[in-house]
């Protein structure tokens, strides 16, 4: 089926009309292009799960930038948050199918990485998804 700019498929986030084009690349960088999104996502991959664990493990992003991108990816529909703990309220994050679908990107951009950047460094719990 083809979308056009206003409208979207169904389990697709609503189009938006401030997109910068209905191109499949830009649209996917509308939502993934900052410096920040990927790596959480990477990080989800691995295990975090809580902000602390996500603080900790996302190279020193700043806690605004990441309450940001945790809000912007949940209303995307790649991410849920569920409280673990009412006092005070802690949130566990987790990827939704969405969200996993971004998997095999995620290892393809390894892959290239890898075969184009010198001195790269793959985190061993990734590697056996490159096989």
């Amino acid at each position: 089926m083809k979308k056009t700019e206003n409208t979207s498929v169904a389990g697709d986030a609503p189009a938006s009309s401030s997109r910068r084009s209905s191109c499949a690349i830009s649209c996917g960088l509308d939502l993934l292009g900052d410096k920040w999104s990927l790596l959480i996502i990477r990080d989800m991959f691995l295990g975090a799960q809580t902000y602390g664990e996500l603080q900790a493990s996302s190279e020193a992003i700043p806690t605004n930038i990441l309450s940001s991108r945790l809000k912007r990816l949940q209303a995307s529909g790649l991410v849920t948050r569920s409280a673990y703990q009412q006092r005070p309220v802690r949130y566990h994050y987790q990827l939704t199918e969405k969200g996993r679908d971004l998997g095999p990107l995620l290892i393809e951009l390894i892959r290239w990485s890898d075969k184009h950047i010198a001195g790269v460094h793959i985190d061993e719990r990734v590697r056996g998804y490159l096989r």
